[in-house]
């Protein structure tokens, strides 16, 4: 089954993914020895770094003689700079700010959300800021299947479009992003656990994993004994928003 059915789908290694690949692999895994990016995107007790547009791809996906692979999977032309996601052995440590409780979530529940519900203010109410059209993600290193893989709830978002169709009925969409939809989320979020089966999804150099933008997804804790590259586990996401919201639900 297809992605759109499954909430998630992988391509496996083709020619293009791979050179486009080899064209970045440097300048990605080069933004992690960045002492600048390190101090912005260093999380978990050294064990995540975050990444946000940390590759200077152009709109095409491209860095240098890079291909046009993740546009090509998608038919989608303009991307932003990519994510690139890199855990290492020990991942999730505790960082000093994090409490108890969501560093608890984050190890036995893989720090389950949904992208693009953002966290705003001291009580970090859920806000959909940045409604994305969909996720990619495009593997750069080798590494073991339980080397803190990418975690899929499948199907899940089915049961997040119906909760959403519900918060949003009536609201204009170009002020949706104004409704805290926090209780709205996580009791959906607990519908997903209950009712959609756990997915995990170990990708290879030049394996790709597209994502429905409505699907439940996290990183699994780093296993003993699991190995990888020894620059870690890294993945460049690509996650462009709709110009209009109302895509978002309006879609498949």
């Amino acid at each position: 089954m297809s992605w759109l059915e499954n909430g998630w789908q992988v391509f496996g290694a083709a020619p293009d993914v791979s050179a486009w690949v080899e064209d970045v692999r440097g300048p990605a895994l080069a933004a992690t020895r960045d002492p600048a990016r390190r101090a912005t995107w260093l999380r978990h007790g050294g064990t995540w770094f975050v990444g946000v547009d940390a590759l200077g791809n152009d709109e095409a996906g491209r860095v240098g003689a890079a291909y046009r692979a993740a546009s090509e999977v998608t038919a989608v032309t303009q991307l932003h700079p990519a994510q690139i996601s890199i855990t290492f052995p020990g991942y999730p440590l505790r960082d000093a700010d994090e409490s108890e409780a969501a560093h608890r979530f984050r190890r036995r529940r893989d720090a389950a959300h949904l992208d693009g519900l953002l966290p705003e203010g001291p009580e970090k109410r859920r806000h959909l800021r940045e409604p994305h059209a969909w996720i990619l993600g495009i593997a750069l290193t080798e590494a073991d299947a339980g080397a803190a893989p990418l975690i899929v709830w499948e199907g899940s978002h089915r049961v997040v479009r119906a909760a959403f169709e519900q918060a949003f009925r009536g609201i204009a969409p170009e002020v949706w992003g104004d409704v805290d939809v926090t209780e709205i989320y996580q009791a959906a979020r607990a519908r997903v656990f209950e009712s959609c089966p756990r997915r995990e999804v170990p990708l290879q150099v030049g394996e790709t994993v597209l994502l429905h933008r409505m699907v439940i997804h996290g990183v699994a804790p780093w296993a003993d004994g699991a190995e990888a590259d020894p620059e870690g586990r890294a993945i460049a996401y690509f996650r462009p928003c709709f110009g209009d919201p109302a895509d978002w639900l309006s879609l498949p």
